[in-house]
């Protein structure tokens, strides 16, 4: 259910997170919703239903009212020091509201807001209040009602008050289209008491609505409604290179546009003995150095200007940190589990453009895609092909589909294609001389049947006689190797192959308005998948500039299987419905899969603790819940 919030506050140093990039992806922010028994009518709603501190999905939440601290982190950890830490790219804003839509987005901004609820890294969509004290909603899941703490303060000593919620939710939705899409069932939000603030939705048993509202990230009104030293109006409309007001664990120390950025551990922070915060955000200080490729930046972390990297590079893993502080083990690299997380990557077709129209072009390009060569010569063995757009969960469709699935399925029947019902997906194997050939034999069959045909060692549409052509494009040059590899197996097929990267900010524009042919794309997905589906999927994100509809799917039963997943009543026919959608999706061939790995490669210089019981859902969680070892840091060296 969850949106990427990372996705969401994407700059061009917070592209999207996944396992492994030569893989992409993102982490899934928020849950779903609630463990809150059925209770008396609906008309009674809020008047005759109980506060509570938390909300889970799965029933009951993990932690009681008054819980001391989550059990993952270490509640002692000292408060103390720097962690230098990677962005790529480039920043020219700090306003997160108009993030999905212009400028690039400083890295760690989050880190200077506080949201209405806080998720638990060791449970699955679960969250408990910080902002907010306490939280309600009726059993229909109609509206839900928050509670703000007393005692919640912004840096400047002002009270966070329900106004400042209000306003919040109606600037994400005015200017950022990706939260605008995820905030679309809230048709209202009002003051209904000192500190209470209600949201109505746009009906009834929407099960995650509540738990999306509290991932909300609270601005501050009077802030933004002043002005600022040069006595200058602002404006949440436009972005701002101005440091913002914050309520969070950390503020803006300095920055270098587009170089460098460093927040500061807020010690008077209001939140700091909330239980949620016990035990994390123990950095004195946090900075983020930009680099504008990878590889520049894996040299500045061997020469220790770094002190943490996740690489998401196997060639990298395998290959470049062979040097003497890791043989002295000053530097250690560690990889972690991903539980929280399914993933799509893929090479994703724009198929508002009418060569990538037809199922059967897109699936000849598969048939073209050497995964097993691929994996083999570029990256070690150490990747597995995507089969799945939740790859990686219980989610992901295997087989016929049975049971409630088929169930859901045939509520769409006539509308999907038949194989849905009659053959498994799985991608083309290759890895041997004979197997690409038949693959390659295969995709010229697709592609004549499609109405494409060779002249002249050309692929040409038969009725325009126009070339087959495909640029490729990236923001990154580490995905230039991998388009290389693929693109002598199409021009095989007789199709015309280009790859075009480009800096940040002309990658996002031309995201915007749809100007490519395919991108290397990738939708993160959390374990209780929902309401961001519509922007994933749906049919009105396809015309939304900004949306993660890459792929432009314009199609009513995809769309009726998105609201199964949204009103699904339980656990199992969520499951249900999310096979069917994802079996329906793959059928269509919109993307051709590419890689996924199920650990998070990381690399540190040894100056930091964590907790022996690390969160099962939170992979590394660094720097969130690490700390400043001294000792360790003496051991390694100055910096």
């Amino acid at each position: 259910m969850k949106l990427s919030r990372r996705s969401v506050l994407r700059g061009s140093a917070v592209a999207l997170a996944a396992p492994a990039l030569d893989t992409l992806g993102s982490r899934t922010l928020g849950s779903k919703t609630l463990g809150l028994a059925p209770l008396a009518t609906p008309a009674a709603a809020q008047e005759e239903t109980p506060w509570r501190h938390a909300l889970s999905l799965f029933g009951e939440v993990k932690y009681p009212a008054g819980f001391k601290h989550f059990d993952y982190v270490n509640p002692q950890a000292p408060k103390a020091g720097l962690v230098r830490m990677i962005a790529v790219g480039t920043f020219d804003n700090f306003n997160m509201a108009v993030s999905g839509v212009r400028g690039s987005l400083a890295a760690g901004l989050n880190l200077l807001y506080s949201t209405l609820m806080a998720d638990a890294l060791d449970e699955v969509s679960t969250e408990y209040g910080y902002l907010a004290e306490a939280v309600r909603h009726p059993p229909d899941f109609s509206s839900v009602t928050y509670r703000l703490r007393a005692d919640a303060r912004w840096h400047d000593g002002k009270p966070v008050t329900v106004e400042d919620v209000i306003f919040s939710l109606d600037s994400f939705k005015k200017h950022h289209p990706q939260y605008s899409a995820y905030y679309r069932h809230v048709t209202k939000a009002e003051k209904t008491g000192e500190r209470d603030v209600t949201f109505t939705f746009d009906g009834p048993g929407n099960r995650e609505l509540p738990l999306i509202v509290g991932q909300l990230y609270v601005l501050p009104k009077h802030w933004w409604e002043g002005t600022d030293a040069n006595g200058n109006k602002r404006d949440i409309g436009q972005t701002r290179l101005e440091p913002p007001l914050g309520s969070g664990p950390y503020r803006v120390k300095s920055f270098a546009a587009g170089r460098t950025v460093a927040y500061e551990r807020v010690k008077d922070f209001w939140g700091k003995d909330l239980n949620i915060n016990i035990g994390r955000d123990n950095f004195d200080e946090i900075r983020y150095e930009y680099f504008r490729d990878t590889t520049v930046a894996l040299e500045a972390f061997k020469g220790d200007n770094i002190d943490w990297r996740t690489e998401n590079s196997a060639l990298n893993w395998a290959t470049r940190y062979d040097f003497p502080a890791r043989t002295e083990k000053r530097v250690i690299l560690e990889e972690f589990p991903v539980r929280s997380q399914g993933v799509m990557q893929a090479f994703v077709f724009n198929t508002r453009r009418a060569k990538f129209a037809d199922p059967r072009v897109r699936r000849a390009f598969n048939y073209a895609f050497d995964f097993e060569e691929m994996n083999k010569q570029l990256f070690f063995g150490q990747y597995s092909r995507v089969g799945s757009y939740f790859e990686g969960t219980e989610l992901a469709s295997r087989g016929l589909p049975e049971g409630e699935e088929l169930a859901i399925l045939e509520t769409v029947r006539g509308k999907v294609p038949d194989t849905v019902f009659t053959t498994p997906y799985t991608n083309p194997t290759g890895g041997s001389p004979e197997k690409v050939r038949e693959n390659l034999r295969e995709g010229v069959r697709l592609l004549k049947d499609a109405g494409w045909e060779i002249r002249d060692r050309r692929l040409v549409s038969v009725k325009t006689k126009e070339p087959m052509t495909i640029e490729f494009l990236t923001e990154s040059p580490t995905f230039e190797r991998i388009i290389l590899f693929y693109k002598p197996a199409l021009e095989r097929l007789g199709v015309t192959v280009s790859a075009r990267t480009v800096d940040d900010a002309q990658y996002e524009n031309r995201l915007r308005s749809w100007d490519y042919d395919a991108v290397i794309g990738s939708w993160g997905q959390s374990l209780s998948p929902g309401n961001e589906q519509l922007g994933f999927w749906g049919s009105a994100a396809a015309d939304q500039p900004g949306s993660r509809n890459l792929i432009g799917i314009k199609d009513p039963a995809i769309d009726a299987l998105i609201q199964r997943v949204i009103f699904a009543k339980n656990r199992d026919e969520l499951v249900a419905a999310t096979k069917a959608l994802d079996r329906v999706l793959l059928h269509h061939h919109f993307v051709v899969p590419q890689w996924t790995y199920n650990k998070q490669r990381t690399a540190r210089w040894d100056r930091f603790g964590h907790p022996e019981n690390m969160p099962r859902y939170g992979a590394a969680a660094f720097p969130t819940v690490w700390w400043w070892d001294a000792q360790r840091a003496a051991k390694t060296g100055s910096r």
